[in-house]
């Protein structure tokens, strides 16, 4: 259940970033912020103050492996959204749930219950 969780967007495209924002806002969590790069998404993840993340795999051509890297040390649950272009997983990630874009409030509503349910 969502009941007002707040949540972490990382993703570089506008247009999907603000369809998640939609999507967040119709399954009732709350935006804690959206980031575009790897750089913004990591000083976010560092300062913490939100329940989990959606993590695009691919950012303006940078993966975002820090920011799960990150995520993961603050035991803070996320899970991975990717166009399914080998995006292959670090080792370290590859048990995380994925996302395949393109999106359905459905399987984001599933994905998200999933990771806050652990």
């Amino acid at each position: 259940m969502a009941d007002g969780k707040s949540i972490l967007i990382v993703e570089d495209e506008a247009m999907i970033g603000m369809m998640l924002e939609d999507y967040l806002d119709a399954l009732g969590y709350r935006l804690h912020a959206t980031a575009a790069s790897v750089d913004e998404a990591c000083a976010l993840a560092r300062e913490g103050g939100f329940d989990a993340a959606l993590l695009d795999c691919n950012l303006q051509g940078e993966k975002s492996w820090p920011v799960a890297d990150i995520l993961a040390q603050q035991s803070i649950p996320f899970l991975f959204a990717t166009g399914g272009v080998a995006d292959d997983l670090p080792q370290g990630h590859a048990d995380r749930p994925t996302l395949a874009k393109p999106f359905t409030i459905g399987a984001v509503e599933r994905a998200l219950e999933k990771i806050l349910a652990d």
